[in-house]
Formats: structure tokens, C-alpha cells, sequence
């Protein structure tokens, strides 16, 4: 049986590029695991690769929820699972890319949600509003020391979660972490990275170019669309920095350098997930031989 591929690491490494290559070279489909790339609209701020510049390969996972919808990672787990499971059933191999950690992980191991209650949800994200993140991190660290280790201070909607799971099941939150090992499918996780300045220099040309092609624009229509109205998708980096501008916080450039620094942080975070993924073989994204190095390597692990 042909075996997944995951392909990934910080953002801006070129991770969608090198999938495409893959894809063609190995008769693959493209499973999206990028949480912001779910939504239709979002295009422009989430970088996400243009139907023409697809090269008729089929992605999957994209466009699948509206900005009001609010993202959840076991309706992901569910159905990009579905799509692995039929893109190996056609003979294709999945090629699986994406910066969300969560998501690939909820992919590939053996990751279980515990159950939800809107009442204790609404009372901790209550608190969260009236106490703000830190003194809830403070609550955490009372009953899930490990989780308030694992969890920011400032990560406001995890903090609530993990309390909520506490809450629920008397249980740690922690209780409900992945079981790594084998990843599912066999799946064969190749990480990319870039030295920091070089990676720091392609964020800020990145972004650059998101304002000049439209940015803005796009946020402006997505409100019309109830943007506004959503949990998930305003909070998205780019997406919060212009909705702060455009309701006078700071003006645009500062939205830009706003983004900019937003996005350096989260390469930080995304570089701390997958390094501590043994799994992962590592690659410099700047070498121009990059897609035929990955090709050899999965193809000596038995990937088609």
C-alpha cells in the first residue's frame, strides 16, 4: 500500500510548493492541514495556493467552512481521515502539508477529544473576558500543573479548554494527549526549515505582498460576511492585525509590522511542536535539490 506523506514545519518554508512537487512526481492528492486555510475567502492572509496554480492536482481540506463556522479539530480528524482513506483507495498517494501542529497530529496518532459542555465552556471563556488569560493560567496551574507547563500564559482559548476538560472529567487535561507512535498509515513526516534570518526575511516579503495584493480588501469583504460573527477565523494572524486597524486601533502599516512580528512568534511555536516529534526527518527548504532528496528518501521507506 502506498504510504502518506506529511510535509511539515514553519510557515513561509515553502512546505505548499515542495507538496505540489511531490504530488506530481508520485501520483499524489493534496490533504490541506492548515487550520486557517479551512475557510472560504481566506486566501490572500493564509497564503493559500490559487486554483491555477494547483497544476490540476486535487487538494483536499480546503475552503470547507465558512468564517462564521468555528474550526474544530476532531471535525478535521474526521474528515481528513475520510480523505486519506479514499485518496489510498484510488491508488494515489496522500500527501498530507500543513504548519498546524494539532491538526497533523490528530491526523497521523491516536488522538481522542474529550467531550464538550457549552454551559462550563461559556462560564470559563465568561472568566477568561472578566479575569483575563494570566489569572486563568494561575487556575490551571492549581489543578493540571503539566497543562499550565505545556500551555502559553497568553493562549487564552486553550487555557479555557483545559479547564473545561478538568472540569468535566475530574480528570487532567493532559489525560487526553496524544499516543505517539507509528503514525498512522505509515505515514512518512519530512520537516523543512530555513536559517532564522532567511526564514525572517521570506515572512516579511510574505506579508508585504499579502497587503499589496489585497489583504485588506479581503478583510474588508469577509466582514461583510460575518467575519465578525466567528471565533476562529477573525483571530487568524494578518486577519486580527487588520481588524484592529480598520477599527482605529493602529493604522496599516502597524498592522503590517503587527503581522510580521505575530508570524515570527508563531514560527517559534511551530519549530518547538515539531521538533520534539523524533519522527520527523528534517530538511534544509533552501536546497535546490530538495524535492528529488525527499522522493529518494521515501522511496527507500517503501512509500510507493
Amino acid at each position: 500500500m502506498k504510504r502518506p506523506i506529511a510535509v511539515v514545519g514553519p510557515t513561509a518554508t515553502g512546505k505548499s510548493e515542495l507538496a505540489l512537487q511531490l504530488a506530481e512526481s508520485l501520483g499524489g492528492e493534496v490533504i490541506n492541514a492548515d487550520a486557517m486555510q479551512i475557510y472560504r475567502g481566506m486566501d490572500v492572509g493564509t497564503a493559500k495556493m490559487p486554483p491555477q496554480q494547483r497544476r490540476g492536482i486535487v487538494h483536499h481540506q480546503l475552503d470547507v467552512l465558512e468564517v462564521t463556522e468555528t474550526a474544530s479539530v476532531a471535525r478535521y480528524q474526521a474528515a481528513a481521515r475520510s480523505d486519506v482513506e479514499a485518496v489510498l483507495e484510488r491508488g494515489a498517494v496522500p500527501i498530507i502539508v500543513g504548519g498546524s501542529g494539532l491538526y497533523v497530529q490528530a491526523l497521523v496518532d491516536a488522538l481522542t477529544f474529550p467531550a464538550t459542555d457549552a454551559a462550563v465552556r461559556a462560564r470559563w471563556e465568561s472568566e477568561l473576558s472578566a479575569r483575563g488569560a494570566g489569572a486563568l493560567h494561575r487556575d490551571l496551574a492549581a489543578v493540571d500543573a503539566e497543562a499550565a507547563r505545556n500551555i502559553l500564559a497568553s493562549d487564552g482559548r486553550r487555557i479555557v479548554r483545559a479547564l473545561e476538560v478538568v472540569e468535566l472529567t475530574g480528570q487532567p487535561f493532559s489525560a487526553s494527549a496524544p499516543t505517539v507512535g507509528v503514525p498512522r498509515w505509515g505515514t512518512i513526516l519530512i520537516g523543512l526549515d530555513r536559517a532564522t534570518a532567511e526564514l525572517d526575511a521570506r515572512i516579511e516579503a510574505r506579508t508585504s505582498t499579502m497587503f499589496a495584493e489585497g489583504l485588506v480588501e479581503e478583510v474588508t469583504h469577509l466582514v461583510g460576511v460575518g467575519l465578525l460573527e466567528g471565533v476562529t477565523a477573525r483571530r487568524a494572524l494578518g486577519y486580527a492585525q487588520v481588524l484592529a486597524a480598520l477599527d482605529g486601533v493602529h493604522d496599516l502599516a502597524e498592522a503590517q509590522r503587527a503581522t510580521v512580528a505575530g508570524t515570527r512568534r508563531y514560527v517559534r511555536r511551530q519549530r518547538s511542536w515539531f521538533r520534539r516529534d523524533a519522527r520527523v526527518q528534517w530538511l534544509d527548504a533552501a536546497d535546490p535539490a530538495l524535492a528529488e532528496t525527499v522522493i529518494g528518501l521515501v522511496s527507500g521507506a517503501g512509500a510507493t
